[in-house]
C-alpha cells in the first residue's frame, strides 16, 4: 500500500505542476488579445487570425487546467448534505460517486476525444476558416486534458477508499 502511496504522491506532484505550467498560456493569451484590440480598434486592421488563435489558446488552457483545478476541488459540487456527514459516510459517498459517475463518464469522454485527435491527426485537419491552422494538435492537447481529469478522478476515489478503510479501522 505504501508503494502506491509513493506512485501516487509523484502523480499528483506531476499534475499540480502540469497545471501550473499550463497556467502560464494566460499570458499570450492576453498579448494576442491586446495586439487584436489595438489592431483593430486604433489601425482599423483586425487579423485573420486573432480571434481563433484566442480561442485555441483558451480551449487549451481550459482543458489543460480541469485535473489542476480537481485536485484543488475547485469544480462545482454541492455540499449542503455531505458537510453534515461523518467523515467515514464522506468517504463511502466519495467513492460512490466517483466509482459510479465520474471515472466512467470521464473515461468515456477521454476515450471518444483520443478517437477524435487521433483521427485528425491521420487527416492532418485543418480548421474550416481563412487561416485554416492545423486543428490536430489542439484536439490532442484536449484529449490530454480530459485524461489529466481521469487520472485526478482515479486518485481521488483511491484516496476516498484508504480514508474509508482507515476510518472502518477505527
Amino acid at each position: 500500500m505504501k508503494k502506491n502511496q509513493g506512485v501516487s504522491d509523484r502523480i499528483l506532484k506531476w499534475l499540480v505542476w502540469e497545471g501550473e505550467i499550463s497556467s502560464l498560456l494566460i499570458i499570450p493569451l492576453v498579448v494576442v488579445v491586446v495586439q487584436e484590440v489595438v489592431r483593430r480598434y486604433l489601425f482599423n486592421a483586425p487579423s485573420i487570425w486573432g480571434f481563433e488563435a484566442t480561442t485555441f489558446l483558451y480551449g487549451i488552457h481550459y482543458m489543460l487546467g480541469l485535473g489542476y483545478t480537481e485536485h484543488y476541488e475547485g469544480h462545482v459540487r454541492v455540499d449542503i448534505i455531505t458537510s453534515r456527514l461523518s467523515e467515514k459516510t464522506q468517504a463511502l459517498f466519495g467513492m460512490l460517486t466517483y466509482g459510479l459517475m465520474f471515472i466512467p463518464v470521464i473515461t468515456l469522454f477521454t476515450i471518444w476525444s483520443f478517437k477524435f485527435a487521433y483521427i485528425s491527426t491521420l487527416q492532418r485537419e485543418l480548421n474550416s476558416t481563412s487561416w485554416a491552422p492545423p486543428i490536430y494538435p489542439i484536439k490532442i492537447l484536449m484529449a490530454l486534458g480530459f485524461f489529466f481529469l481521469w487520472l485526478r478522478g482515479v486518485l481521488r476515489f483511491l484516496e476516498n477508499l484508504r480514508k474509508y478503510r482507515k476510518l472502518s479501522r477505527e
